[in-house]
C-alpha cells in the first residue's frame, strides 16, 4: 500500500511530541529529519545494488531501530548515521547534529527513552517509503528572470 501522507504527518508531528521538553522547538527539525532521511533512503534503497545512495553495513534505518533500549544508543545512532554519511559523501550534511547532546536530549535513561520513542515512530508499518513513487517525480524549478 503506498504510503498516506496523513500516516507521514501523523509520524512527524508524534516525533516533535517525543523530543518535546529537552530542546528548542524550531531544533525537533535537526532531528526528525534526519532520522526521516535515514528511514527513506533505508527503505527506498538497502536492497538495490543499482541505488543512487549505498547504505552501508551499521548504516541503515534497521541498525538504528535495533539500538532501542540501550543504554549507548544515542553515541550508536551517531556513528550509524556517519557511516552513511561517509559512504555517500554527505558528511557535514546529515552528520550534523548529536543524537549524543545530554543538554537536548536527556541524560541516562532519559536519553534512552526519548530516542527509543522516537526511533519507535519510524518503525510505523504505514510509514514504509520502499513503494514510494517520489523519485519517478519530475520537480521543475525556474529561475526568476530579475535576479
Amino acid at each position: 500500500m503506498p504510503l498516506k501522507k496523513s500516516a507521514l504527518y501523523s509520524s512527524l508531528w508524534a516525533s516533535c511530541d517525543a523530543l518535546r521538553g529537552g530542546m528548542d522547538a524550531s531544533m525537533y527539525k535537526d532531528y526528525v529529519l534526519v532520522l526521516l532521511f535515514v528511514k527513506y533512503v533505508s527503505d527506498k534503497y538497502a536492497d538495490d545494488p543499482n541505488a543512487l545512495i549505498e547504505i552501508p553495513k551499521g548504516g541503515g534505518f534497521k541498525d538504528i531501530a535495533r539500538l532501542k533500549g540501550n543504554k549507548d544508543i544515542g553515541e550508536k545512532i551517531d556513528i550509524a548515521i556517519g557511516a552513511l554519511a561517509k559512504a555517500n559523501d554527505l558528511e557535514n550534511v546529515i552528520d550534523v547534529v548529536s543524537f549524543n547532546d545530554e543538554e537536548k536530549l536527556g541524560k541516562g535513561k532519559e536519553m534512552v527513552d526519548r530516542l527509543s520513542s522516537l526511533v519507535g515512530i519510524f518503525e510505523n508499518p504505514s510509514l514504509d517509503f520502499s513503494r514510494s513513487r517520489a523519485k519517478k517525480a519530475m520537480i521543475s524549478w525556474e529561475m526568476p528572470m530579475n535576479i
